[in-house]
């Protein structure tokens, strides 16, 4: 079967992606589509969690909306967060993020390199007494979690924000030879959209291992796995497999 169209359950990337070159030297044609949105929890679903977020001294952070959503719930909440708490957060950008809701030079913020392991290097023993609260989503596998238990430290997590699915009504599934997902929240909002789907000839890339679970699960079948040391992005994954099968 020969690869023409190709859906991605993102948006659309910017200028200069290597998308472009791979249309350009293989005729392919590229269709972005967000399958769904993340949304703040509001105050209500958050006390579902039975979670008193002045109970703990540091606050982990892995994503701009879950910091969003932590201090869009706070206001609603009428919590203060004292100038002692501590944030954790997995890059420099979230941490960077941070500058949106506090002044970041008054408070103690730590940042990794993108890896669970990078935090726990991080709180190493001068931390590792403090309370910690793993801002999480619905939609993703965290091992930041369950590196924490590992690690024997002292924490919870919590759901800060929620996946829900888009309106796909507008495109046709079928009309696609390849399709790529992210994340289960894809997989879920694709049977969402479609109950009746049935994957046929189509292949299915994956990108990351929290998605592919949900897809056995679903009974797709994967024909590309990404990321790899081969392929460490989709554009590359795409591309190795269209060389290989022209």
């Amino acid at each position: 079967m020969t690869v023409r169209n190709i859906l991605i359950s993102q948006q659309p990337p910017k200028a200069n992606s290597p998308y472009s070159d791979i249309t350009a030297k293989y005729g392919v044609k590229f269709d972005f589509v967000p399958f769904f949105s993340i949304e703040p929890l509001s105050s209500r679903e958050f006390r579902t969690q039975r979670v008193n977020i002045l109970d703990y001294t540091a606050i982990v952070f892995s994503a701009r909306s879950t910091i969003d959503a932590f201090f869009h719930l706070c206001g609603d909440l009428r919590v203060k967060i004292p100038e002692t708490m501590k944030y954790f957060c997995t890059t420099e950008a979230v941490a960077m993020y941070l500058q949106k809701h506090i002044v970041y030079r008054k408070r103690k913020i730590f940042f990794g390199d993108g890896t669970a392991s990078s935090l726990l290097t991080l709180i190493g023993t001068k931390h590792k007494g403090e309370k910690f609260l793993i801002a999480t989503s619905d939609s993703t596998g965290n091992d930041i979690t369950r590196q924490f238990e590992e690690s024997g430290l002292d924490f919870k997590s919590a759901i800060f924000v929620k996946s829900v699915s888009r309106d796909l009504k507008e495109i046709s599934p079928a009309s696609y030879d390849m399709i790529v997902l992210y994340n289960p929240s894809d997989v879920k909002s694709l049977y969402e959209n479609f109950p009746e789907f049935n994957q046929g000839d189509i292949k299915f890339v994956s990108y990351g291992k929290s998605v592919v679970k949900a897809m056995d699960d679903a009974g797709l079948q994967i024909e590309i796995s990404a990321p790899t040391s081969t392929a460490p992005s989709v554009a590359k994954a795409i591309e190795l497999y269209l060389e290989k099968n022209k």
